[in-house]
């Protein structure tokens, strides 16, 4: 139909000739209220970003020297933060001096990724010495 018909027909229901699609030949266009068009479209964007999750990369930082209970609240906190389908970036860090055993860090690293089951995670950046930090990237596994 042509486009001063169409918009006759909306200025006498009083309302709005919308194009929706104008990719195609002819482009699709209604008769319909645009601000409830626009409040509809803006609510199904909404609830759809509602059910969508980011993937944040969560840290959990300690030194080669930690604590039984301090090292268990972080292995804790790195659980948790997996479980709600985050990354967990563990960090050793070194101070001075502690460079030069930084192989006890490494050995502390590797003994918190032994304290995962199996098929629960997967190592996505090994272990690495970065400056004066050892660093390990662990992801949540997809199954």
């Amino acid at each position: 139909m042509p486009t001063a018909k169409a918009l006759q027909m909306a200025k006498e229901r009083d309302l709005d000739l919308v194009v929706v699609s104008a990719n195609q030949a002819p482009p699709v266009a209604k008769i319909l209220d645009w601000g409830k068009y626009k409040y509809e479209t803006e609510k199904r964007a909404k609830e759809a970003k509602k059910k969508q999750h980011t993937v944040d990369v969560k840290e959990v930082k300690m030194r080669y020297k930690i604590d039984v209970h301090d090292y268990e609240v972080r292995l804790k906190a790195a659980k948790k933060f997996l479980a709600a389908g985050n990354k967990v970036k563990v960090v050793v860090m070194l101070r001075g001096r502690e460079m030069q055993h930084s192989h006890l860090a490494m050995d502390l690293i590797n003994r918190f990724m032994g304290e995962f089951e199996e098929n629960t995670v997967q190592i996505e950046k090994k272990p690495q010495i970065e400056g004066r930090n050892v660093v390990m990237i662990l992801a949540p596994n997809g199954k």
